[in-house]
């Protein structure tokens, strides 16, 4: 399931929990679905932070650096 999808589906758990009216054993089954689309989202967005990279200008070549490594791009 893509990060867009279990997203949404987090949305709507929490939109129906707020609104109350479930009874103890559906918010219970709602709360395990959240944890675990929450735990799908943070490993999708942890996933897309190894894959940032920032291209950055060193001795006239075109370097690719991890976003990281704390060193900001150089502006021409």
């Amino acid at each position: 399931m893509d990060f867009e999808k279990s997203l949404k589906q987090l949305e709507e758990l929490v939109d129906k929990l707020e609104k109350g009216g479930l009874s103890l054993e559906e918010s219970l089954k709602c709360f395990e679905q959240g944890v675990k689309l929450t735990r799908q989202c943070r490993q999708a967005l942890q996933q897309a932070e190894q894959k940032i990279s920032v291209l950055s200008k060193e001795n006239g070549d075109w370097t690719e650096k991890n976003f990281d490594d704390g060193e900001m791009p150089e502006k021409d």
